[in-house]
């Protein structure tokens, strides 16, 4: 495939990505398993939860919340519905404002699939009300207990394979982008603002990749991938979103600028509807 000097077709985890990265100086086709549900003992999600306050068996029977629908239900029923697999239930003062949130997380299982961490504010004695979910894989909770978000799960069939990345190893290359910060503050979580040195990255991203030349094939033969040019730049776009005001127009602007191949209508729609699925499953 045709692209800038030092690109590379690499096939590697999310998880792996900046460790084999650095080892990189040529190219290279790595084959790597993702599983969402095997993460190592030490990671900062892991070290919450084992460090944070459990919920004994007797605190759960006992304990309701309200959802999002606002139905009131036991703990313990939520727990066993919508066929999830919720391995962690832990108090957590998020916002250090004196109460302790309730955090759950669990596993959705399927492939590329899904952490699922929901968090629920306190109410009352033993009832905690609907506050946030966030719905991706590897999620990260901070030692500051602050949230990274990877856009990786969501974008990770955008045009290529879910293993696909687009890797430039030259002293020019595009800032790697694909996650986003927050931290939960009232009730909410708030992602990070950006500065003007982001705004400088992903401008300086989105020009570089738009630069690229592409072997797209044609509609015509089913097949509709590249080495990972435009999940790159799809990447890019939703940090821009969500990192400036969750701005679509000023977005599509964006997009309008730096992206001009022929495909430039289809790409945009598919990024709007990807960006409609993480508005609709995670609130940030």
């Amino acid at each position: 495939m045709k692209g800038a000097k030092g690109m590379m077709f690499l096939f590697v985890s999310v998880f792996a990505l900046n460790q084999l990265k650095a080892q990189v100086t040529d190219t290279v086709f790595v084959m790597y398993q993702k599983d969402s549900a095997i993460v190592p003992e030490t990671e900062a999600t892991v070290l919450f939860f084992q460090n944070s306050e459990r919920l004994s068996d007797k605190d759960i029977a006992k304990t309701s919340i309200i959802t999002k629908t606002r139905k009131t239900i036991r703990l313990s029923a939520f727990l066993k519905s919508g066929g999830t697999e919720y391995a962690d239930q832990v108090l957590a003062d998020l916002d250090n404002d004196g109460k302790k949130e309730l955090v759950i997380s669990g596993f959705t299982g399927g492939a590329h699939c899904c952490d699922d961490i929901y968090i629920f504010k306190n109410i009352a004695l033993n009832k905690y009300q609907y506050a946030a979910r966030i719905f991706a894989g590897h999620t990260i909770i901070n030692t500051d207990k602050g949230f990274t978000y990877s856009f990786a799960e969501h974008l990770g069939y955008f045009f290529t394979c879910y293993a696909c990345w687009y890797i430039d190893t030259s002293d020019a290359a595009p800032v790697d982008l694909s996650e986003v910060t927050m931290k939960y503050s009232k009730g909410k979580l708030i992602v990070a603002p950006g500065d003007k040195e982001l705004r400088s990255t992903i401008n300086d991203n989105l020009d570089k990749l738009g630069e690229l030349v592409m072997d797209i094939p044609s509609d015509g033969d089913g097949i509709d991938q590249d080495e990972g040019i435009r999940k790159a730049v799809a990447m890019n776009l939703a940090v821009f979103y969500y990192s400036f005001g969750k701005n679509l127009v000023e977005t599509q602007k964006l997009f309008n600028k730096y992206y001009k191949h022929k495909d430039a209508k289809k790409v945009w729609t598919e990024f709007a509807k990807a960006l409609n699925g993480i508005k609709s499953t995670s609130d940030f």
